[in-house]
């Protein structure tokens, strides 16, 4: 088989993405579901290129994936987090409004956007308190939009997380000032200074709004 081959090319994206779902502390079944592999070679890659080789450990979490939306709306923090990483995912293209994502369907290339997104999030917040795991799960709430939506301040104008089923006004994470009450999302979106998305990310469509965490 030449190297060239497009089911060579599909195994090798598959497999880059799994190693880097594992440098993430991915479940095996969060790995499983972005990439379409097998449990056991999940665990042979995680034996063969993680366990048997020095360096920084990787943990390997078990357990149920995360499930639960009210984990994003749990302080202020949280949310702010989760709003941030919310504008991230819609600048890498992976969260849009018209686009609804079915859980038991995710691609290879939606994996590596989440990667991308997610990877951005670290470099932005200081004490990082979102996970992978709740970052994937934060694209399919998001992708669902029955419990979650994304709400932009009116004076302030920063992208904010709500929960779907409050139809008032709510009080804006960053400013304090009143959120829309139905969800919109601004055209642009301002990052800290001097920081930007990873190549991969540029020039995707900006549908969002964002201000950066305070990091007193």
């Amino acid at each position: 088989m030449r190297v060239t081959d497009d089911r060579y090319c599909r195994d090798r994206l598959r497999f880059d993405l799994a190693l880097r779902l594992i440098g993430h502390e991915a479940r095996t079944r969060t790995i499983r579901a972005w990439t379409g592999l097998t449990e056991d070679r999940v665990r042979k890659l995680y034996r063969t290129y993680v366990a048997e080789h020095p360096g920084q450990p990787v943990a390997r979490r078990r357990g149920k994936s995360p499930q639960r939306c009210s984990y994003f709306l749990r302080s202020p923090r949280v949310q702010q987090e989760a709003a941030v990483l919310a504008g991230l995912l819609c600048m890498a293209g992976i969260v849009r409004r018209e686009l609804r994502l079915d859980p038991r369907a995710l691609s290879v290339a939606q994996g590596e956007l989440l990667c991308i997104a997610y990877e951005a999030y670290l470099a932005l917040v200081a004490q990082p308190s979102i996970s992978f795991e709740h970052a994937a799960f934060l694209v399919i709430a998001l992708g669902r939009g029955d419990e979650l939506s994304l709400r932009h301040c009116g004076e302030c104008g920063a992208l904010t997380l709500a929960d779907s089923y409050v139809l008032r006004a709510v009080a804006c994470c960053v400013c304090s000032g009143t959120c829309a009450a139905h969800p919109s999302v601004p055209p642009a979106i301002r990052l800290e200074r001097g920081r930007k998305l990873p190549a991969a990310a540029r020039g995707t469509p900006v549908p969002a709004q964002l201000t950066p965490i305070d990091r007193r």
